[in-house]
């Protein structure tokens, strides 16, 4: 039985390696203290730190992209060691994973040098991605095993959700039962509990994946472009697809995968595909090992990408297309009629994913035993740790499970599958309806549906990530409309989720958001805005705006000042564009009825603020204008660290106008020093003006979009269930709303002015355009109150009022139409 007051107060990485040094990156995102240890630095006789390396280890944290740590501040988090100076600091840690090399005699013989060192109560977990967990525990004494497993992260630890927990065969279950507490609640990972085999199961599974549709590659004469085309976002699978990942995680590291799976399965039935292919061994041989090399599959050159030609060892541009049919066949929703039709067909490529399907199904299901306890686990690890949007025994059992049973067997009979090796009896024996059913997944060593992990952790996690044939979550409707559903799960904290595209929010969504703040002042304990899946909210929409106010004016771009955002914020602003909406009534010549719609919007943020009742927003993935707004206006927010939060209007040439401006300015007073605002507004006017866009929750309250008492959740999963206690908190304090603010303080003309001086130089020297020039003056003039004498007193309605004015004057001129319109159609920045 685990121990219900397990805690981890620190931790320690062996290697500051790319895996170690972001494991640590991650355990002081979660507010774990971290000591990273290396080995001591050395140089001949001159003197130099001996924890140099960690420290340079630490610093490329800072520059890698995606982003390791939550905020560049927590590098100074971790704190370095080395192993001849600190191994005593580790009988303190509560836990120690060791993220050396993939070396057994290098991991073995550092095992035995520490552990003399660690704690009665420490947790001993190696990172191996493939060396037997059983053989590793050999280099520790007998009366330490107990505290031995393996901890597999995925690469990049912060994103890919996925951690595998092997037990070696004296490891202690309630130790486990510990460890994956901690691991889903603290460090925010899905944990799947793998048995001790080479690669154990996502690497076992991704990996014969990979060397199935090199091997069918081949055999249909398809290009590498062209079966990155096919196996990527097509059949819900990353974009990267199978060799842009091979060249991602490395062309290298792929070899000593496989190679790990050739030694370590001598008897395997599909042992003699487990070798590099000699394409892959050549690139090796000559330096090109993928992306870290600029060189592997594909190679860039400028701005284009190029792709290595098998017949003539040169690299031509990458153009691989999927025939239009193909396309049409993989877009059919009915899995059954989807591969029906990809097994009938004679098109290489429909026969190419048909023999890829097919290999990966047949394998999973001779080896699910070996490598896993039941078909949940398996799935499970494909999703989070591959990022396969189904796992293959859902694929299978959504297109049918007993015809695509017939059609393997007929193939092995034929000789067209990869092994002769048959089905296992269970696949055989199953129902029609599949693996997966309300009762739980197949678990083949036990012949009996395995029901999910009864562990507490797991109570957190109202609506875990379900599967095809498990049963939805009960919930009850209070009401529902086209936009929104207002529900319960049978306590007293209403929910309201959002139906919309990227849950953006129009017209109707904000009717169905009043009607749920009325309905929860009446008979809930508190209201809370949560969506059954990301984004929060992709902001307000313009879309059929954009259809009736064309602009005959000459092309329009994002201002300068969107350029400068790197590529992930500016991303997020083009999806924002795409999705955005404001409502069916936006006509030419309709621009009240458009500010009608920006009141509507302006009085719902109020009555978030300032209802009866607690409100809380739950955010998880994107929370762009509109839908950051919401947030900001909420009692409390509860945000995934995944969430990606932003007021990024001025990037399609507006300004926030459902209360972003006016919150910045309220809080601006609010934290002055001395009584002036300005130098807090100076900071919140750049965040608006360069379309600032949070890459974590941490960062976004840094920027001020999230308040100190906002909370970080680590697990999306659990999102619902701290959101729920922070609403009941509330209300168990004996809510209620804050007073309105009838005295701001406000920057007025001087700060106008001063900020304008700041674009008039920007736009003097070639940073920003005319209409660059007029958003930024807007987006001054409504922050700082507008044409006031510094100091003068306003209320929340004046800047309302401010916002709303400047929002439709802006909406009115040809160019923000234009680079609205401009936005939609290409997705792309322009220069004007």
């Amino acid at each position: 039985m685990s121990n219900n007051n397990f805690i981890v107060r620190k931790v320690a990485v062996l290697g500051a390696g790319v895996m170690g040094a972001q494991i640590a990156a991650h355990l002081v995102n979660a507010n774990v203290e971290t000591l990273l240890f290396e080995l001591p630095a050395k140089q001949g006789d001159v003197t130099v730190n001996a924890n140099a390396n960690v420290i340079k280890a630490v610093e490329n944290l800072k520059k890698q992209e995606p982003a390791p740590l939550s905020a560049a501040t927590r590098a100074a988090c971790i704190q370095p060691a080395n192993y001849d100076q600190h191994l005593e600091l580790l009988r303190d840690c509560d836990i120690v994973i060791e993220a050396i090399a993939e070396r057994m005699d290098w991991k073995t013989e550092l095992y035995t040098r520490i552990a003399p060192y660690l704690g009665t109560h420490t947790i001993f977990a190696s990172n191996t991605s493939g060396l037997s967990i059983n053989q590793l525990a050999q280099a520790f004494p007998e009366s330490l095993r107990h505290r031995f497993c393996g901890v597999h992260f995925f690469n990049p630890p912060r994103y890919m959700h996925l951690v595998e927990l092997i037990a070696c065969e004296g490891s202690d279950a309630a130790m486990l039962d510990d460890l994956e507490k901690f691991l889903v609640t603290y460090l925010g990972k899905g944990v799947i509990r793998a048995k001790d085999t080479p690669n154990f199961i996502a690497n076992r599974v991704g990996m014969f994946s990979m060397l199935a549709t090199m091997h069918h590659a081949r055999e249909f004469e398809l290009g590498f472009d062209l079966v990155d085309a096919l196996t990527g976002s097509l059949i819900g699978r990353p974009k990267s697809a199978t060799f842009r990942t091979a060249d991602v995680v490395g062309l290298d590291t792929l070899a000593h995968v496989i190679n790990t799976m050739r030694n370590g399965l001598p008897d395997d039935p599909w042992h003699r595909y487990y070798a590099a292919p000699d394409w892959l061994r050549g690139l090796i041989d000559s330096g090109a090992l993928g992306q870290k090399s600029k060189r592997g599959v594909y190679q860039k050159v400028g701005k284009e990408i190029h792709v290595l030609d098998l017949a003539t060892k040169e690299y031509h541009l990458a153009a691989g297309e999927v025939d239009d049919d193909i396309k049409e066949l993989l877009k059919r929703k009915n899995p059954a009629e989807k591969f029906a039709a990809l097994r009938a067909s004679r098109h290489p490529q429909a026969q190419f994913l048909w023999a890829v399907y097919r290999d990966l199904f047949h394998y999973c299901a001779v080896h699910l035993s070996a490598i896993a306890d039941n078909a949940r686990d398996l799935d499970l690890a494909m999703r989070w740790g591959f990022g396969w949007n189904l796992g293959p025994f859902e694929i299978w059992q959504a297109a049918g499970w007993s015809q695509i049973t017939d059609w393997i067997n007929e193939d092995i009979a034929a000789g067209k599958s990869m092994s002769t090796t048959p089905l296992p009896a269970w696949v055989l024996e199953m129902d029609r309806s599949g693996v997966h059913t309300a009762q739980g997944s197949y678990a083949p060593t036990a012949k009996a549906q395995r029901p999910r992990s009864v562990l507490p952790v797991y109570r957190r996690q109202l609506f875990p990530d379900r599967l095809l044939g498990e049963e939805t979550p009960h919930s009850i409707t209070i009401f529902e409309t086209d936009a929104v559903r207002m529900w319960h799960t049978g306590d007293d904290i209403a929910i309201v989720s959002f139906k919309s595209k990227m849950h953006t929010i129009g017209s109707d969504v904000l009717d169905g958001v009043q009607q749920a703040i009325n309905e929860a002042e009446r008979n809930w304990r508190a209201l809370v805005i949560w969506q059954t899946e990301p984004p929060f909210s992709a902001g307000a929409n313009l879309q059929k705006a954009t259809e009736r106010l064309k602009s005959n004016g000459p092309p329009s771009t994002f201002s300068l000042l969107t350029q400068k955002l790197k590529k992930t914020a500016r991303s997020a602003v083009l999806k924002a564009a795409r999705n955005l909406n404001l409502a069916d009534a936006l006509m030419a010549g309709k621009l009240a009825e458009v500010e009608a719609m920006v009141a509507q919007f302006q009085q719902t943020s109020q009555d978030l603020r300032y209802s009866m009742i607690p409100t809380v927003a739950a955010v998880d993935g994107l929370a762009l204008g509109g839908g950051c707004e919401f947030v900001m206006h909420c009692d409390r927010a509860v945000a995934t660290l995944e969430s990606y939060i932003g007021l990024v209007e001025v990037g399609v040439g507006l300004l926030p106008a459902g209360g972003g401006c006016k919150e910045f300015a309220l809080r601006a007073a609010r934290e002055a020093k001395d009584g002036d605002p300005f130098p807090l507004l100076k900071s919140y006017f750049q965040t608006i003006a360069t379309a600032q866009l949070a890459k974590s929750a941490e960062q976004a309250k840094e920027l001020g979009y999230l308040r100190p008492a906002d909370l970080v959740v680590m697990n999306r999963f659990e999102l619902l269930h701290a959101a729920k206690a922070q609403a009941v908190a509330l209300a168990e304090a004996g809510y209620r709303p804050p007073l309105k603010t009838y005295n701001i303080p406000v920057a007025g003309t001087a700060g106008i002015a001063t900020i304008k001086s700041m674009l008039v130089n920007m736009l003097e020297g070639g940073f920003i355009s005319e209409h660059d020039y007029l958003i930024g003056s807007k987006v001054a003039y409504v922050m700082c109150g507008g044409d006031l004498t510094p100091g003068s007193l306003v209320d929340e309605t004046w800047f309302l009022e401010l916002e709303r004015a400047a929002f439709i004057e802006l909406l009115a001129t040809e160019k923000t139409q234009a680079r609205v319109e401009h936005t939609l159609k290409t997705g792309k920045p322009l220069r004007n």
